[in-house]
């Protein structure tokens, strides 16, 4: 196994299934469960259902309630930009504390703290406050404790999994995410006029309780080694970016999601491509098309993630997700047809599914237990960080050249932007478990 550490059990005491009898009939295409039979991963993927609807209920709502008191949609940017500034930081600092200090204690406190911001976020709007400010203070709030929280959820599930089960751990994960993306949104637009918004709030809250009852199961989540002497500062996150730039595998890993998404990521231009492109099917049901059709395409790669999960061949899987990507963009730009547009973002969706799944199991595999969580910080700020570039430069573009020749464009710049880093980097290429 090409990693810096292995490990025959887990933390949870769960041997490795390397003598699994293979999947016959269907089930070679359904997805991978193996990780399920470990009673603590289990807990923990199943407390995200729960919480990855409850969390798109509060992402709806911000957004919304900061439109309605400002009627202003640069507002609600503003309000965005309160919330990434905060959760970058402090999901870099949040990497070097989940490396030094018991990651199941760091998950508890900052659950609560999130539950506790999901809370104040309901009081503010069942009191009318109608405040921007105090919305934008939460939202960082809210967002700083995220940024502690990601990297060490991530970084555990290392401790749990056993390596070959971590691209279908990541697949698990991740499904249920784009599934929420997909779910939760929908459900807010039911529940608002039904219930009210602040309601989305609360609800939120309850959810963060199943999720606390989840980590508080957890077996203790303890630095190895040396790593509990240390403290988490400046110099660890700067050993952090440090350890990346001597491990070429993890920095492509890195920089093929920078360039999936700054280059390929066409969603700011969805609003114009539905008014010009796609009006003729209507521009609400085409605006809506667009923004389902890649979350949509992630759930069913997810689905049928037994397809490529037991790959082993890791740096491949990733190089040919990012082509595939590039190539669907590519193709969804030149459509001018909306279920052909569908089609080709549903492939997108499929490809970012399996680079997700790939590139997760290569920062926990390859990187050591001591450096997991600082891998995960920079992760977290890649994928939050990656989309927003694209929306400025797709945006950009797009005014420039017409919204279609940006989209296709972008497509084609990943394709050969990732084939010219993966000649030029064997390591990726190499790379197996």
């Amino acid at each position: 196994m090409d990693t810096s550490e292995s490990s025959s059990t887990t933390e949870s005491g769960a041997a490795p299934d390397a003598a699994a009898p293979p999947r016959r009939g269907w089930r070679r295409w359904a997805m991978d469960t193996r990780p399920l039979s470990i009673p603590a991963y289990r807990r923990l993927w199943t407390s995200t259902i729960v919480t990855a609807v409850g969390s798109q209920l509060t992402a709806v709502a911000v957004p919304k309630q900061v439109y309605d008191v400002t009627h202003s949609s640069a507002w609600v940017g503003y309000a965005s930009l309160a919330g990434l500034v905060p959760m970058v930081v402090f999901a870099l600092w949040g990497g070097a504390v989940a490396d030094t200090v018991d990651r199941r204690k760091l998950l508890l406190v900052t659950n609560t703290g999130i539950a506790v911001t999901s809370l104040l976020f309901w009081a503010q709007a069942v009191t009318g406050t109608d405040s921007v400010a105090v919305l934008m203070v939460l939202l960082a709030c809210q967002q700083a404790l995220f940024g502690l929280n990601s990297p060490a959820r991530n970084a555990s599930i290392a401790r749990l999994v056993p390596a070959e089960q971590l691209p279908a751990a990541g697949a698990l994960g991740s499904t249920v995410m784009q599934t929420g993306m997909v779910a939760g949104p929908l459900l807010a637009g039911v529940l608002i006029p039904v219930i009210g918004l602040p309601e989305l709030y609360l609800i939120d809250a309850v959810a963060l309780c199943v999720t606390e009852w989840a980590v508080f199961r957890l077996p203790a989540l303890p630095p190895l080694g040396a790593a509990a002497a240390r403290r988490a500062g400046v110099r660890e996150i700067a050993a952090g970016f440090r350890y990346i730039s001597r491990h070429k595998v993890l920095l492509l890993s890195f920089l093929a999601d920078i360039v999936a998404m700054v280059l390929g990521m066409p969603r700011a231009l969805f609003p114009q491509l539905a008014a010009q492109t796609y009006h003729s099917y209507g521009e609400g049901l085409a605006l809506g098309v667009l923004f389902a059709g890649i979350p949509v395409g992630a759930v069913l790669g997810g689905l049928f993630s037994g397809v490529f999960s037991r790959a082993r061949r890791h740096g491949w899987m990733v190089v040919g997700a990012v082509v595939g990507w590039g190539v669907a963009v590519a193709g969804f730009g030149l459509s001018r047809n909306l279920w052909v547009a569908l089609a080709f973002l549903a492939a997108a969706g499929v490809a970012d599914m399996v680079s997700m799944v790939f590139r997760g199991a290569i920062l926990l595999s390859a990187a050591t237990d001591e450096m997991r969580g600082r891998m995960q910080g920079v992760f977290t700020v890649v994928v939050a960080g990656g989309p927003r570039l694209a929306d400025v430069l797709h945006g950009t573009a797009g005014s420039a050249f017409g919204p279609r020749a940006a989209v296709a464009g972008g497509g084609a710049l990943v394709v050969v932007v990732m084939l010219a880093l993966a000649a030029a980097v064997p390591a990726l290429r190499r790379y197996r478990i």
